[in-house]
């Protein structure tokens, strides 16, 4: 029996990287995993995967920074799957953009999809999420949540650090009726997006480390889990760094 077997699971971003790693883990434990994406023939891809492998699974396209599209796709996962009791906000966007050329309507595009879209998916699940007797909430931030990281936008390093604080508030608002809610922070990732890097950069990276390499989407996707698991039904309200000791903090 998997660690997670017959739950409930809703993760954004879920069509590539990450969210993908963290919805086959998932489906490896026995849950039940809502593939949510902007993209959604990327849902539906892996959602296939996860059903190949005799799992269960929902593909649907969802926008995060639009109230009805959010409130839509966890009522149709409640009403395929009979409930909901994991919620994995993965989903955002990091552009590179220099501080003095980021425009106003990046920045709300920027805070849109990585801050607004958590608060509007927990507070959709909110309900379902009272209702479920293991309830869980993992926000996907970042590094540069902890440290100000100026290699990516600020407007990315914002909306990070706006997503730790919102996760305390979630975490004593739910704790009544036994919901936690976490972040996992990771370092430097190997992704699609630092492949493009430089070998000198990928390399004076992986020096910083002291695990000695780049971190990997399933080394997020193992934390999820265990935060999602009854060994962690204690934790809550908590930031864990999945970054090899990149930075301890």
């Amino acid at each position: 029996m998997g660690l997670l077997e017959n739950r409930i699971a809703f993760v954004t971003g879920a069509g590539a990287g990450v969210g993908r790693a963290i919805a086959l883990a998932f489906a490896a434990e026995g849950a039940r995993v809502a593939v949510a994406d902007l993209n959604l023939e990327a849902a539906q891809s892996v959602a296939a995967e996860i059903e190949a492998k005799d799992g269960r699974a929902l593909a649907l396209k969802v926008d995060v920074g639009a109230p009805a599209s959010v409130t839509q796709a966890i009522q149709r996962t409640v009403e395929t799957f009979g409930g909901f009791d994991i919620l994995i906000n993965n989903a955002g966007i990091c552009p590179m953009t220099r501080f003095d050329e980021i425009t106003f309507d990046e920045w709300n595009r920027v805070l849109n999809v990585n801050l607004t879209g958590a608060f509007l998916c927990a507070q959709s699940a909110g309900a379902y999420l009272r209702q479920s007797q293991c309830g869980r909430i993992v926000n996907i931030v970042s590094l540069a949540a902890r440290t100000g990281g100026v290699a990516v936008g600020a407007h990315y390093s914002a909306s990070k650090g706006g997503l730790i604080a919102l996760t305390k508030v979630l975490a004593r608002l739910f704790a009544a009726d036994g919901v936690t809610a976490n972040c996992i922070a990771p370092g430097t990732l190997d992704t699609n997006m630092t492949a493009s890097w430089s070998t000198e950069t990928r390399e004076s990276l992986r020096r910083q480390i002291p695990l000695g390499r780049l971190g990997r989407a399933e080394d997020v996707a193992a934390a999820v889990v265990y935060l999602c698991s009854d060994g962690a039904a204690f934790i809550t309200g908590a930031t864990l760094d999945v970054n090899g000791g990149q930075v301890m903090v």
